[in-house]
């Protein structure tokens, strides 16, 4: 009797840590059941050529296709709103940027989503600053005559952005501030439209990170001014940084990838997992480096405490330059 007693214990013994043992490999089995949608809020910029990247990769990660779908409008409101009302199963990504995550809760009287309750961060992947660039035919030759110029004839001139409450925006808001100038904004839907603007010198300036302008800087379509980071970039060590004139003076854009809020963790951290596997992959970090990205790839926790840090930073500038939602 005590030998059978003693056997049952040891079989519902074993039993268990078998479960124990399958648990966190449960925790990670998830895999999406029918094809994944990676929308983009924004048209032609950085954002979408990192979510194109990444989605053939990740198709083969999870074994469902996996399309990129871009949701323009309302400074990258519309699309990150379409996510966010989304349901929280995994089939529906994110990719977001400063705009849609922090500086429009500033910007916008009223926002259809609370970006830190109704998405749930995946992973921050990548950070860059941002180039001042001109169209040469302005004869602008560098960031003192580029101020000069402006002061003389506040009308002559506008930039662009890629879209209104974008990084590429606020940081033309923020400088203005700082060098007491002024000049017409057009927004855009996407760094695509602006960039061909600009080229075609439609409109005359904008800040816009190194993946959108550096190829037509080459060419000599597009003149480089100055980068908004703490140091000048490697590729380009004869171009200033903003800060060097005007102390203390940073910007830096950010994208990251988000889920509806809700969604739970086994989906995320399956998201997160193999998004920085992708992001690692030596093709990838190439094409990443070529774009002057510094990889971040960082954990669910520390995306979402970098978008309340953000939210925090773009208010303060939003308030002291002024700017609302046009």
């Amino acid at each position: 009797m005590k030998a059978d007693l003693r056997r049952r214990d040891l079989t519902l013994g074993l039993i268990g840590m078998g479960l124990l043992a399958q648990a966190p490999a449960y925790a990670q089995e998830w895999a999406p059941s029918k094809p994944v949608r990676i929308v983009v809020p924004i048209v032609g910029s950085t954002n979408d050529v990192l979510a194109r990247l990444i989605a053939p990769k990740l198709q083969e990660a999870i074994g469902q296709p996996v399309v990129v779908e871009n949701k323009p409008g309302a400074g990258g409101n519309i699309g990150a709103n379409e996510v966010a009302r989304s349901a929280p199963d995994g089939h529906t990504l994110l990719v977001g940027y400063n705009g849609p995550l922090a500086i429009n809760v500033a910007l916008f009287d009223k926002m259809p989503y609370d970006p830190t309750r109704d998405l749930a961060p995946i992973t921050l992947a990548v950070k860059a600053a941002q180039y001042l660039v001109v169209h040469p035919g302005t004869g602008i030759t560098s960031l003192a005559d580029f101020v000069a110029k402006a002061k003389a004839a506040p009308t002559k001139y506008s930039y662009g952005s890629v879209a209104m409450g974008s990084a590429s925006h606020l940081t033309m808001e923020m400088f203005k501030t700082a060098a007491g100038f002024q000049m017409t904004h057009v927004p855009y839907r996407g760094a695509g439209p602006a960039i061909t603007d600009l080229v075609a010198g439609t409109i005359q300036a904008g800040f816009f990170v190194p993946g959108n302008v550096q190829q037509f800087a080459k060419e000599g379509r597009l003149r480089l001014l100055a980068s908004t980071g703490p140091k000048r970039f490697s590729s380009t060590p004869d171009i200033p940084t903003v800060g060097e004139t005007y102390k203390d003076f940073e910007a830096t854009s950010w994208i990251g990838f988000l889920a509806a809020g809700g969604t739970p963790a086994p989906i995320i951290d399956r998201y997160n997992r193999e998004i920085i596997k992708i992001l690692n992959q030596p093709d990838i970090r190439r094409r990443l480096l070529e774009m002057e990205f510094e990889m971040v790839a960082s954990t669910p926790k520390q995306f979402a405490d970098w978008i309340q840090t953000e939210i925090g930073r773009w208010s303060v500038v939003v308030k002291s330059t002024g700017t609302k939602a046009e």
